[in-house]
């Protein structure tokens, strides 16, 4: 599971699920897909545009706490509001559910400079 956090108008900070791809190794992407909202003029969008500062938590739970591990990602980022299709094509190679449906919005790519991380098992 990985979580976006983007910093808000009012100073707060907003967190929403995400899916996403590595571009290469400092780069992330994830696009505004086809899953139910209410707009695609998202909150997200606007804090990124705003302040393009932002984190990414990727972790895993199980129930044997000794496979627990997360990494965060911390960088800028970007809104493209009509990427093309280089651009989506990790989100592609990475879900299958976009082999078939495109991403339809926007994208956001996210240059990484911090990595965090921490493991169960060392």
């Amino acid at each position: 599971m990985a979580r976006l956090a983007t910093i808000n108008a009012r100073g707060g900070i907003d967190v929403v699920p995400i899916t996403f791809a590595f571009v290469d190794d400092d780069t992330i992407v994830y696009a505004v897909d086809h899953k139910p909202k209410r707009t695609l003029q998202l909150r997200r969008l606007e804090n990124i545009r705003t302040t393009p500062t932002v984190t990414v938590l990727i972790d895993h739970y199980d129930e044997d706490w000794s496979s627990l591990w997360w990494v965060r990602l911390r960088g800028d980022a970007r809104v493209v509001n009509a990427p093309d299709d280089d651009l989506l094509q990790p989100l592609v190679r990475k879900y299958e559910q976009y082999r078939d449906r495109r991403p339809e919005g926007a994208a956001v790519v996210i240059r990484v400079s911090e990595i965090t991380s921490w493991s169960a098992a060392g």
